[in-house]
Formats: C-alpha cells, sequence, structure tokens
C-alpha cells in the first residue's frame, strides 16, 4: 500500500471510490451524494483550504481522505476531516486509519492545531478524536447526531474551549451533511 497526496488528475476516480465505497455500506442515494460532495470539495474549494491523501494498491487508488479549513472568530489553524472512503473489498484491513494517521501527521507537520470530524466515535476515538459538544466548539451547522461531533488537538492533550461560531468551507456548508 502506497500512502500519498492525491494527484489532481484523478478526481474522477476519487470521486468513484466515495460513490461506490457509500453506496455499497448507505446505499445509493447517498453514494451519489457523497459523490458529488467529494467533486465539489476538490473542484471548488481554495488550495489553501483543502487537503486530500489517498492509498494505492498496485497503482489504483483504493481508498481517499479529505480535510477542508474551519475558521473561528480567532486565529486557530483547524480542519475537518470529512470524508473518508476505502474501497468496501480492502475494509477491515486497517488501511483507513493508516490513511487516517497519514493525513494527520502531514497536517500536523504543516501546524494544523485541531481537527475536527462528525461521525462514529468508537471508530474515530482510534486516531486520536475525542468527543467535544458544542458548548465546548460550536459546529458549522445544527448536529443531528450531536455525539459525532469530534475533536483532536495536534499540539496539546487539551481541547480547548473557542467562543463564537464556525464556518467551514462552502461544499460542506450544507445541513444534509450535518
Amino acid at each position: 500500500m502506497n500512502y500519498s497526496v492525491y494527484n489532481p488528475a484523478n478526481i474522477q476516480e476519487i470521486k468513484g471510490i466515495y460513490t461506490k465505497t457509500f453506496s455499497d455500506s448507505e446505499g445509493q442515494s447517498e453514494g451519489k451524494i457523497i459523490g458529488e460532495l467529494v467533486n465539489n470539495m476538490l473542484i471548488k474549494t481554495n488550495k489553501n483550504e483543502l487537503y486530500c491523501f489517498v492509498v494505492e494498491d498496485n497503482e489504483k487508488v483504493v481508498g481517499a481522505i479529505i480535510f477542508t479549513k474551519i475558521t473561528f472568530g480567532n486565529d486557530v489553524n483547524a480542519f475537518i476531516l470529512s470524508p473518508v472512503a476505502i474501497n468496501t473489498e480492502h475494509q477491515g484491513k486497517g488501511i483507513g486509519q493508516k490513511l487516517i494517521n497519514f493525513g494527520i501527521e502531514t497536517l500536523k507537520s504543516d501546524g494544523v492545531e485541531l481537527l475536527f470530524t462528525y461521525g462514529d466515535p468508537n471508530y474515530y476515538s482510534k486516531v486520536g478524536f475525542k468527543q467535544t459538544t458544542e458548548e465546548q466548539i460550536k459546529a458549522p451547522q445544527a448536529l443531528s447526531f450531536p455525539h459525532g461531533w469530534l475533536c483532536q488537538s495536534l499540539i496539546s492533550e487539551n481541547i480547548p474551549s473557542i467562543k463564537g461560531g464556525s464556518f467551514c468551507v462552502e461544499a460542506l456548508n450544507k445541513a444534509e451533511y450535518w
């Protein structure tokens, strides 16, 4: 397995990974929604507000992860991990966790201070995320699954409280994703 920064020439292949993976697990409609989200993120998001990493097996992309900028009323350097997908045939082998850790280490070396995600606390706790509350740090949209709002600090053991609202990139800023 080879973990690396994505090649923009592979956007359609990456979109296909997300569409198929989410279709397999959540149904065809959800696969299409997530595929379009990924396409919009990769095409429309400012490159300074985006990280995308892939894992390849025999030079074929089998998984991807995207991190996009989240901003607050202060200077904290923060990103959101969303979404991640590993081809169904490659799941259950630790590839997703290795890809997430690869991304986290890259962001850490680039000076990112906080990482967020919105998902299964049992899964994401394995890669350092901890539950947070909206009283501690407000999400960009109303949460339909509040215990899935997760954070990790890349600079200390503690997750700070941040007053005020937060803002995510345009592609992710839709209530249906929250």
